[in-house]
């Protein structure tokens, strides 16, 4: 099965940079501890855009992300992430050529 990938991008209301990453990084911790399948999980500020934040995540496969998505953590951050959101644009990528990490064995 081939990997599964998306980059999102959020506009974050002004003022609410710090209280949108501290969420992010409380979800990162589970998604450390609990999701082998998920393969990378990166999050980025963007250079000259304070409110703008850039998530790019690899999983081993659709149903990684599935299970990502019913994750407890994973839950929290999308219902809380709506105070701090203006907006949220998200991109399905196909991966066809290149280097991505394998599946943490257990």
């Amino acid at each position: 099965m081939a990997n599964f990938a998306l980059f999102v991008r959020f506009t974050l209301r002004k003022g609410m940079e710090n209280a949108f990453d501290a969420l992010v990084k409380e979800t990162e911790a589970g998604i450390r501890a609990h999701e082998p399948g998920t393969l990378v999980y990166a999050c980025h500020t963007v250079e000259g855009a304070p409110n703008e934040r850039i998530f790019f995540e690899i999983y081993a496969h659709r149903a990684a992300f599935d299970e990502h998505e019913r994750q407890p953590h994973t839950l929290r951050f999308l219902s809380e992430r709506t105070r701090y959101v203006e907006k949220t644009d998200v991109d399905w990528l196909e991966p066809y050529a290149g280097k991505y990490p394998r599946e943490a064995t257990k």
